[in-house]
């Protein structure tokens, strides 16, 4: 695995957040679970990569690294909806292999740690897992990570258009919020510390985001600009309730400018 250098501005945040999982480890039995919750382009996989920086033994998991596959979610989107076909809401992850290896993670027992290959849109061969074993720290990252459901009445009014158009009766998001109420409940129960990186707003979200996709090699998975909008409006509607929910329920706070640097 590849792992870039973050820029300055990134690995100011990442210090920072490095040094709080460091204090918060010295009065807690270890492994100690931290959640780091943050939208797309945050700078999430540089923040963990700074905090197993740091020393002793860190095991990361992402979100990411518990999709469905592209076959089950065509399955999932024949039987459900058809917008769980693409990847990213809860309801396109494996909770049960997630939760299996943060139990075993926890108890110290050796166990693989998932990976996903996002070119072929499938797990990536176990034979590439990293083992951990009596990992000190577990950081367990993504873009929803320990949201909560929304009351029901919040669902009723679509955020974009593809909630308008294509989600009409809030079947999808119905389904979605259910999957927070539940597995992902259970999941997000074992962080015992969530930091939470904000956005100055979802606009700038859409703009990282695209900002990534020009710097990466074209490929066949190369996304266009627009591609990107439609992509992140499924993600749009709990980035904006993660925003005004999180926050005062965080143990830390880290509200991001436009440049990715730390506002406050």
């Amino acid at each position: 695995m590849i792992v870039r250098s973050p820029d300055r501005r990134v690995r100011d945040a990442a210090a920072l957040i490095a040094a709080a999982v460091e204090l918060w480890s010295l009065d807690h039995a270890a492994p100690l679970v931290v959640g780091l919750c943050g939208p797309p382009g945050a700078g999430k996989s540089s923040i963990a990569a700074a905090i197993a920086a740091r020393g002793g033994t860190v095991a990361t998991l992402s979100l990411d690294d518990l999709y469905f596959g592209a076959t089950t979610r065509q399955q999932l989107a024949a039987a459900v909806h058809p917008l769980l076909k693409t990847r990213g809401p809860p309801g396109t992850h494996d909770v049960v292999l997630g939760l299996t290896v943060l139990t075993k993670l926890v108890a110290g027992e050796p166990v693989a740690v998932p990976r996903f290959d996002k070119v072929a849109d499938e797990a990536a061969p176990r034979t590439t897992w990293p083992v951990v074993e009596r990992p000190d720290i577990i950081v367990l990252e993504g873009w929803c990570l320990g949201a909560i459901a929304q009351p029901a009445a919040a669902l009723f009014l679509p955020v974009n258009d593809l909630e308008r158009v294509h989600d009409a009766d809030g079947a999808w998001r119905r389904f979605v919020n259910d999957q927070l109420a539940g597995p992902y409940r259970a999941l997000f129960a074992t962080i015992a510390r969530l930091i939470v990186l904000r956005p100055p707003d979802f606009a700038t979200v859409v703009g990282w985001r695209q900002d990534a996709e020009r710097r990466r090699p074209r490929g066949p998975a190369t996304m266009t600009p627009a591609g990107i909008v439609a992509f992140l409006a499924h993600y749009e509607r709990l980035i904006r309730w993660i925003d005004a929910e999180m926050p005062p329920r965080a143990d830390l706070v880290i509200d991001l400018a436009s440049d990715r640097s730390v506002a406050e």
